[in-house]
């Protein structure tokens, strides 16, 4: 009969500590999962705060490379016509010079 109890003890004995061990484990998960949901709270939030600004920064680059762009294309249409004009008269128009460092004629 001590045999009995003392086996009947060890088993409960055993089945506590065990149940002991699940329940560390399962509340150190738990604690596991919070600390990550703090920190990637945490890390979302400083994202936010320092990608905003880089944003705002890349808003202002894109209207001011558009209002550079309007500027060309305003200027493009109100002079491009006489330019190309320009450019056909100097090419059609032929009109022989003599370079400089030639004298002349080959005299005999």
């Amino acid at each position: 009969m001590a045999i009995s109890l003392t086996v009947d003890h060890s088993q409960r004995i055993w089945k506590d500590r065990s149940k002991r061990v699940k329940d560390a484990r399962s509340e150190a998960q738990k604690d596991i999962d919070d600390y990550r949901k703090e920190k990637e709270e945490e890390f979302q939030k400083f994202e936010k705060e320092h990608t905003s600004g880089n944003k705002k920064a890349e808003e202002d680059a894109d209207k001011d490379a558009e209002e550079q762009m309007s500027s060309i294309k305003g200027a493009g249409d109100k002079k491009g016509q006489d330019v190309v004009n320009d450019l056909l008269r100097v090419v059609t128009e032929v009109k022989p010079e003599v370079p400089d460092r030639v004298a002349g004629p080959p005299k005999a």
